[in-house]
């Protein structure tokens, strides 16, 4: 287990030496299958995504910087198109006016939490994470300063929650599962944490975070 004392003396500084703001290649190319997503555990997961069509996407994995650092997630409303009801990062589709990967999961974390860019210090990104739907996931790690204030956009974000880093960055919490999906047998990663379910492509990214920050 990654112990606490360890993250909060060297999580950011470990994240700094390992990742960087140079935009991963593949967001919207075809001919490059990102090396990590649901096809991490599940090989068929990349032939489906290949017939569906792109969809390019940034989230934000916010570390909050407290005394024992936690990441923010948010539970999506129910009625929503994709992804309803589920354990989240803010984020979403990089929109043509979107600068950047940076940017539209800058102006998603406002637009859905109301967390405004002048508490977030973004670090870096992680590897490019390919769904089974099509999603072509950009996450970028960043700190968040503690003394920030949420307003929830109820039409997207049902809550918004902390979970301490230390239990996400532990090997032992992440749980390999499968389940039955249009007639096919689907794994992926879990990661419960009390009443909230954490998995699918939220739980895949984090993964991701742990072996790229404590397990190179």
């Amino acid at each position: 287990m990654v112990s606490s004392p360890a993250l909060i003396n060297d999580f950011f500084s470990r994240a700094r030496a390992r990742l960087t703001l140079d935009v991963p290649a593949g967001i919207t190319d075809e001919n490059i299958v990102p090396a990590r997503g649901d096809h991490d555990l599940d090989p068929m997961a990349a032939a489906i995504a290949a017939v569906r069509p792109i969809r390019p996407a940034a989230v934000l994995v916010p570390v909050v910087a407290r005394k024992e650092p936690m990441v923010l997630l948010t539970q999506r409303t129910a009625h929503l198109k994709d992804h309803a009801g589920q354990i989240s990062f803010p984020g979403g589709k990089i929109d043509s006016a979107d600068a950047s990967p940076m940017a539209a999961a800058l102006r998603e974390a406002d637009e859905e939490i109301g967390l405004v860019a002048d508490r977030i210090e973004p670090i870096g990104y992680l590897d490019l994470y390919l769904t089974t739907f099509g999603f072509r996931i950009v996450p970028l790690v960043a700190r968040v300063a503690p003394d920030f204030a949420l307003t929830l956009n109820r039409d997207e974000v049902d809550d918004a929650f902390e979970v301490p880093l230390a239990f996400l960055m532990s090997p032992e919490n992440h749980q390999r599962k499968s389940r039955e999906w249009n007639g096919l047998t689907r794994h992926f990663y879990e990661m419960p944490f009390g009443e909230r379910y954490i998995w699918g492509a939220t739980a895949g990214i984090l993964r991701n975070l742990y072996e790229r920050i404590y397990a190179v």
